[in-house]
C-alpha cells in the first residue's frame, strides 16, 4: 500500500487557493482513477484506489499547520512505512507551475511539512512540490498563500496539477528516481 497526501486547508473558503494545490492534485488523481468514495478517518478525508497496488488518497482536515496529526495516525493504522508516502504541496521558492520532486530533507519553512516532520520524527517520505511563486511586493506571505490564483496563473496551475498527478503516477509505476529524472527538468508555467 502507498499513501498519497495532498496538503491543504479544509473548507470552501480555501478550496481554490494557492495553499490547497495539494488537495487539487489529489482530486485530479481521484478523478483520473474514478475514485468517488471518500470517508473521514483520523482527521482526514480518505479514499482508496485499488490498482496493481492499493493507494490511499488523503486530504488532511486539520488545517495545514497540523497536517502531521492526520498523516501519522493513518500511516500507523495502515502500517505504511514513511518511504511509501508521497506528499504533494505548494512551494513559494519555485516559480509558479514548476515541479520539484525530492526524497527526504527539511521543511523549507513549509508549515504542513514541519508538522509532518515533528509528528512523525521522520523525513524519508517523498515530496512533490508545486511552485506558486513569491508574493508580489507589499503582500504578506499568509495572505498570498491563502489567496486565489490570478486569471493569468490558472492555466499554468492547471497544467502544473496535471504534471504533478503524472509525476505521482510515475512514482507509483516506475519508482521515485525515474520520476525525479523526468519531472525535475525545466517544465514551468
Amino acid at each position: 500500500m502507498k499513501i498519497v497526501v495532498g496538503l491543504g486547508n479544509p473548507g470552501q473558503e480555501y478550496s481554490a487557493t494557492r495553499h490547497n494545490i495539494g488537495f487539487m492534485t489529489v482530486d485530479n488523481l481521484a478523478e483520473r482513477w474514478a475514485v468517488t468514495s471518500w470517508r473521514e478517518r483520523y482527521n482526514a478525508m480518505v479514499a482508496e484506489y485499488r490498482g496493481e497496488e492499493t493507494v490511499l488518497l488523503v486530504k488532511p482536515q486539520t488545517f495545514m499547520n497540523l497536517s502531521g496529526r492526520a498523516v501519522v495516525p493513518l500511516a500507523a493504522f495502515y502500517k505504511v512505512p514513511y518511504e511509501d508516502i508521497i506528499v504533494i504541496y505548494d512551494d513559494l521558492d519555485l516559480p509558479t507551475g514548476r515541479l520539484r520532486l525530492r526524497l527526504k530533507g527539511g521543511s523549507g519553512g513549509h508549515r504542513g511539512i514541519e508538522s509532518l516532520l515533528y509528528e512523525s520524527g521522520k523525513d524519508d517520505f517523498s515530496r512533490v512540490r508545486i511552485g506558486i511563486g513569491r508574493p508580489p511586493a507589499g503582500w504578506e506571505t499568509v495572505n498570498y498563500v491563502i489567496g486565489r490564483f490570478t486569471a493569468e496563473e490558472i492555466p499554468v496551475i492547471q497544467q502544473a496539477i496535471d504534471n504533478a498527478a503524472d509525476a505521482v503516477e510515475c512514482i507509483l509505476q516506475e519508482g521515485f528516481n525515474k520520476a525525479m529524472n523526468k519531472f525535475n527538468k525545466g517544465q514551468a508555467g
